[in-house]
Order: C-alpha cells, then structure tokens, then sequence
C-alpha cells in the first residue's frame, strides 16, 4: 500500500500496532564483493519507529505495548501489513506478533 503522505512521521499507529522498517541485508561480504539484491534475503529484524497506546482490557484501560521507538526486535517470517511512505518500506505489527527484543552490549 503506497501511501501519499512523504512522512513516515504522519503515521501513528493505534491501539496495539507498531510501525517497524526493516533492517536491510549487506549488500557487500566482509571482502568487499557486492551481492545482487535479488540474492539478498529479508532479515527478520527490525526498527520500532513508532507504536500506539497499546490494547485495551476488559476494563477499557490501555496494556502498554512492551516495545517503544528505536527498540531493535526480531520479526515473524510473514504477517504484518506492509506500508509504503515514499522510497521507504515500513511494516504495521500487533505488539503481540514481535518476537524478541534484541540488545547489543
């Protein structure tokens, strides 16, 4: 879905949904050999760009997604929505189908 808006800022996602781009494969090996980009496969990680307010209870209180922006995260194979917001390609998940948080030391 390409979007007419040219920023990715105008999206906030609702409820339980996170706006994640996914982190693109090297497109060059550690020796300096370029790879075709058809050869390049899709990471399963990715960057919270934005999130919304979380899920709401039987109560109609908010539950906090338990990711926030800048968060790096391990994705499914498939699922979310993919987005289109100029040249860039995002993806729409539900705060319960990200896998992981990953953290660097």
């Amino acid at each position: 879905m390409a979007l007419a808006t040219k920023n990715v800022k105008a999206i906030i996602p609702l409820l339980d949904r996170v706006l994640v781009q996914r982190i693109k494969a090297q497109q060059k090996t550690a020796s300096g050999i370029l790879i075709p980009e058809k050869s390049l496969e899709s990471l399963n990680e990715g960057e919270v760009i934005s999130v919304g307010k979380g899920a709401l209870d039987k109560h109609g209180k908010h539950i906090p997604n338990q990711v926030k922006p800048g968060d790096r995260v391990l994705l499914p194979s498939y699922g979310g929505n993919a987005i289109k917001v100029g040249d860039e390609e995002y993806s729409l998940f539900r705060d319960s189908e990200i896998l992981a948080k990953i953290y660097e030391k």
